[in-house]
């Protein structure tokens, strides 16, 4: 008997039923590729909301899977509600989404055009798909470029310009975004200083011609600052607003194949009379992020809680929108230490990635999503969003079937994989970060402000959202082995849900 329940279970699935709704709701059959459907497509009453969702398992029984239920109006008086709390909000939603590199303009690229289209819409859409409002962008180089390069390898800004990567690979697919999503927030990082501007350490200031490590010549701050923007610059010529900036990536990292070290110190230097004046002085409503780095700060000493020492300097400060963060060292509660030692900057999560190191080993990406989606989504999804974080860009938005390409002189990069991977042939698979993503784009809009909510289930996480159009938005976690079942409310509205067990389950009405 208990293995026929199982073959009904997932047959029930299968066919797309509102498994997690009411049983007597009419079924609704998802889109093929399990995108988003119009708002309220199920015709709403003075009796009934339509309430969107989507549910995935990690063995996929659920699969991005589209369904509907119905709320009633009234406030509920189950036992077990969770009830949405609009009066008591956090910060606001600037976005969700991944990283265009090199890489991943190269290998979208090589798709045909029908189908990287198709692809982009899916991705990107915010009526047709899953709504991915948010990217990163290398100013230069980074390790996932064929070669080392900056905008500006000859010395003297006079030879500022473009390089191939930008021009045949990252700003033509960029444009195909817009076109496609045009409210899209760009978000862009140097991985290092044109090498004439590196010096060995800032005390003998020596030339240092590499371009791995080194620091930035305090003598042009101001030439570096107008660097950043020729690039914003030359991009808005092409039809690519710039949202946002970081001064260095990774600035306590000396260890990428393209990289330079920025301490605190050296970073509200750069900002206050460098950076910060150049934009400035430019017109350029350009947000700056400092740090851009790990949680626990690379564990250097002196440079623990790198953003606050910045804001001291109210010369920096001025300039700075808030702090950029990535997961590979700490834990992701130092995001609402900051915020609580300055309420009033803002946080970003910019960088993580996915890989053999934290999936089994030896090219297990076929599996990721069985084995990450719920760890990356309690940690990454819902642990930066939870602390304050104005959204999360995940690392390289396709990577081909051999992790790249990736930089040459990196080997740090060699078993990565992308937000999705283009495989050997022609087809596309996601993997966790992909989900993670989508479950969180597509109910959470820009402009949203997170809100909170009252009687969370034992072992259900959850986001909660008021977005600007008026809608609710909802993401749960369900942690426990066996399916949970309760009210959702928000006052004017109710439904009861059912969570499948292990489970991801998105609502939007």
């Amino acid at each position: 008997m208990k293995d026929k329940k199982v073959i009904l279970s997932v047959f029930l699935a299968a066919m797309s039923l509102v498994a997690c709704g009411d049983k007597n709701d009419d079924p609704v059959t998802p889109p093929s590729s399990g995108m988003q459907t119009p708002d309220n497509g199920g015709g709403d009453t003075d009796n009934t909301k339509t309430v969107w969702m989507m549910t995935t398992t990690p063995n996929k029984s659920y699969d991005l899977t589209v369904s509907s239920l119905k709320a009633q109006p009234g406030s509920s008086m189950a036992t077990k509600t969770m009830k949405m709390n609009p009066a008591d909000q956090f910060q606001e939603i600037d976005g969700f989404g991944s990283a265009i590199t090199g890489a991943a303009a190269e290998n979208l690229l090589k798709m045909p055009q029908a189908d990287r289209t198709k692809f982009l819409k899916e991705t990107f859409s915010m009526t047709e798909g899953y709504g991915f409002s948010y990217i990163r962008v290398p100013i230069g180089c980074s390790d996932f470029s064929r070669t080392e390069y900056t905008l500006n390898d000859k010395e003297g800004l006079e030879n500022f310009s473009l390089t191939k990567e930008e021009t045949d690979y990252l700003i033509p697919v960029i444009k195909e975004i817009l076109a496609i999503n045009p409210n899209l927030k760009v978000l862009g990082s140097p991985w290092t200083a044109p090498r004439w501007m590196k010096v060995n350490n800032l005390q003998d200031l020596q030339p240092y011609n590499s371009w791995t490590g080194g620091y930035l010549n305090p003598k042009y701050y101001s030439d570096y600052g107008k660097y950043f923007v020729l690039w914003i610059q030359a991009f808005e010529r092409n039809g690519i607003p710039i949202y946002a900036v970081t001064p260095q990536n990774e600035p306590l990292n000396p260890g990428n194949s393209a990289s330079m070290l920025m301490p605190w110190q050296q970073e509200r230097d750069f900002i206050k009379t460098g950076l910060g004046p150049q934009l400035d002085e430019a017109g350029l409503g350009t947000k700056i992020y400092c740090f851009d780095h790990n949680y626990n700060y690379d564990n250097v000493a002196d440079q623990m809680q790198y953003p606050l020492k910045i804001y001291e300097d109210p010369e920096a400060s001025k300039y700075i929108a808030g702090a950029a963060y990535h997961n590979y060292g700490g834990n992701v509660s130092e995001l609402t230490v900051i915020h609580k030692a300055a309420p009033s900057k803002e946080l970003v999560f910019t960088e993580s990635t996915d890989g053999e190191w934290n999936d089994g080993g030896q090219d297990k990406a076929s599996e990721n999503v069985s084995r990450r989606l719920l760890s990356t989504m309690e940690d990454i999804a819902l642990g930066t969003t939870n602390n304050w974080s104005r959204g999360f860009i995940l690392w390289n938005l396709v990577l081909d079937e051999a992790h790249g390409p990736f930089s040459p002189a990196d080997g740090s990069c060699k078993t990565g994989y992308g937000t999705v991977d283009l495989l050997n042939n022609g087809t596309i698979r996601k993997n966790a970060y992909y989900y993670i993503i989508a479950h969180t784009s597509s109910v959470a809009l820009p402009g949203a402000v997170r809100i909170g909510t009252t009687g969370n289930q034992a072992n259900v996480l959850s986001s909660a959202f008021l977005n600007p159009d008026g809608s609710y938005g909802l993401v749960l976690l369900n942690k426990n082995s066996e399916s949970v079942d309760f009210t959702v409310a928000d006052g004017d509205w109710k439904f009861p849900v059912t969570l499948p067990a292990n489970s991801v389950v998105s609502f939007k009405w």
